[in-house]
């Protein structure tokens, strides 16, 4: 059988922590931490910066209580305006100390774009172009120094978001990649052909799968990303239409052996009742996933 279950981690969003406003209620984290661990996950990342402590033995110490470890953190920046790059860069760099810190070896950057929170798609210009790759150097440096690799993520509504801007990326940059397979989906990006477009650049992923009609009203701008996640629109592994187990296979098979994190973005109304909820929803994801382990 594959070792993938020893490498699959957990994110606080999948347990509804975001730090967007009025994203909704928040749990503690120590509940989160106990129950990604009962959930059968032995790391996590960060999540939004301060929900986990910021100081890195603090950090550590942390973690360790629940028998887990921190393997990477998703760290937005703006890098297409040059009158914000420099507080953006120093957030990278903070960022970067505390990652290394842990032991991480991967920053998951979030190519952010200036529109407030998921709901307005945006392409970032010709002009624009050039100033994000040429900051995107700067930042690499930054991740580099700190002994890390840098995994973009390409993410709905922000400045890298599709195939067509993966493969510019690609081109124009030797960044890595985060694949986040929900993401991709919902942008009308298959996610598996990212993965064979270019598996040697693929750091990490993140999994979601994405119910196939709520993502449609969101691609058609009938319903807003926000609203709807409220909705549902992510739900556990194999319980969407994304082919989850078409991209664990390709990237296994390519020679992948990173870190897969459990990432069903939620947003929660008040605190769940013990094992439901959030814990509920990922006991049936890893389920999924140790079924798939068996066939790799």
């Amino acid at each position: 059988m594959s070792d993938l279950l020893e490498r699959v981690a957990g994110a606080p969003i999948t347990w509804g922590v975001d730090e967007s406003p009025g994203w909704g209620y928040l749990m503690g984290r120590d509940r989160v931490l106990a129950e990604m661990a009962d959930a059968g996950l032995s790391a996590t990342e960060l999540g939004p910066d301060g929900f986990l402590p910021t100081d890195p033995g603090e950090l550590r110490e942390y973690v360790a209580g629940f028998d887990m470890s921190v393997v990477a953190g998703f760290v937005p920046a703006l890098l297409y305006r040059p009158d914000q790059i420099e507080s953006e860069l120093e957030y990278v760099r903070r960022a970067s100390r505390q990652l290394a810190a842990t032991g991480s070896k991967v920053l998951v950057l979030g190519p952010s774009s200036h529109n407030p929170g998921y709901d307005t798609r945006f392409d970032m210009s010709e002009d624009e172009w050039p100033i994000f790759l040429a900051n995107l150097r700067r930042l690499e440096r930054i991740t580099d120094e700190a002994g890390l690799q840098t995994a973009l993520h390409p993410h709905w509504s922000m400045a890298i978001e599709d195939g067509h801007d993966v493969e510019r990326l690609l081109e124009a940059s030797d960044v890595g990649l985060c694949i986040d397979t929900g993401h991709l989906y919902l942008a009308g990006t298959d996610p598996v052909s990212i993965a064979r477009l270019a598996p040697d650049r693929v750091l990490h992923v993140h999994l979601k799968d994405v119910d196939a009609a709520r993502a449609e009203k969101v691609r058609t701008g009938e319903v807003p990303f926000r609203e709807a996640v409220l909705d549902g629109l992510f739900v556990p592994l194999g319980a969407g239409g994304v082919d989850i187990e078409g991209v664990i296979g390709t990237l296994e098979d390519a020679g992948f052996r990173g870190w897969y994190v459990l990432e069903q973005d939620v947003s929660l109304s008040a605190e769940p009742a013990p094992g439901a909820g959030p814990k509920a929803d990922a006991v049936e994801s890893v389920t999924y996933l140790r079924r798939l382990a068996t066939t790799l």
